[in-house]
């Protein structure tokens, strides 16, 4: 490949719609607008949730306050073959895998799934293992402790 042949993938960019240049355009007339009414006219535009004259959904619902606030949880995956940069007969917990940079933040939820090949003996310790990872982890010699989530405090 040279660099005169570097060019878009098909479908990446596409041409804006010319409107109002003529009948044989497929868009002339109305450019695409319609007939009359409020879209069909220049300038005002329809409000953010107008429904044509019906009550909105967001007048419709009651209110719910703090929804943003739903507690979740951060699942980060890791796959058992990735574990295989961990020293044999080592604990590998959220705060050891911070240290092999498999994990950002050890207060993420760890979820071990079996995808790869365990070679090296460890004790697991995660919120969450699959029984792939777990009957590989066993077959390799090692053990697999679940995490509990702390107790969340109530407001």
């Amino acid at each position: 490949m040279n660099l005169g042949e570097i060019r878009p993938a098909d479908g990446a960019r596409k041409n804006r719609k010319r409107v109002g240049r003529g009948r044989g355009s497929g868009h002339g007339k109305t450019s695409t607008r319609g007939h009359n009414g409020q879209g069909q006219r220049a300038g005002y535009g329809k409000r953010f949730g107008f429904e044509g004259g019906q009550t909105p959904l967001f007048r419709r619902l009651p209110k719910i306050h703090n929804f943003d606030e739903v507690p979740g949880r951060n699942w980060v995956e890791v796959n058992v073959g990735a574990l295989n940069v961990l020293a044999p007969d080592s604990q590998a917990t959220p705060e050891t895998l911070v240290a092999a940079r498999l994990l950002r933040k050890p207060t993420d939820s760890l979820r071990i799934l079996g995808a790869g090949e365990l070679k090296i003996k460890l004790n697991v310790r995660a919120h969450h293992v699959s029984a792939g990872a777990k009957t590989k982890i066993e077959a390799a010699g090692g053990t697999v402790e679940i995490i509990q989530p702390a107790a969340r405090a109530e407001k």
